[in-house]
């Protein structure tokens, strides 16, 4: 069975950081994509970034310039960076996995449990 587990939420002031880390196991690590997504109270999951197995990356508009996508392979473990954060940053945020046209579109097969940032 594949398994994400996150960590790393918590609550910061605004203009914070925080990193976030994604454990996968039972994956084939160095093959599809790999995303955090991100879900508000009351609205809409959203994606926030994406990566490939060549390490190409892709980011939500709302993020790009202070978020920054990663991936330790030897580790299978998948970091999300996040600086400069803002109130509306505030959400569950999630691990997925699974092909690409998947994770790209939302429909990852694989989840993890998500980890709470809360920016005031």
């Amino acid at each position: 069975d594949v398994q994400l587990v996150e960590s790393g939420g918590g609550s910061v002031q605004a203009g914070g950081s925080l990193r976030l880390s994604c454990v996968a196991s039972g994956y084939t690590y160095d093959k599809g994509c790999m995303g955090w997504f991100r879900q508000a109270p009351g609205k809409e999951r959203e994606g926030v970034a994406v990566i490939d197995a060549l390490d190409r990356i892709g980011y939500a508009d709302s993020v790009k310039g202070r978020f920054t996508i990663s991936k330790d392979n030897a580790r299978k473990t998948l970091y999300l960076e996040m600086n400069m954060l803002k109130p509306e940053d505030t959400a569950m945020y999630y691990c997925a996995a699974d092909q690409c046209q998947r994770v790209a579109s939302g429909t990852s097969r694989y989840w993890g449990q998500g980890t709470q940032v809360t920016v005031s």
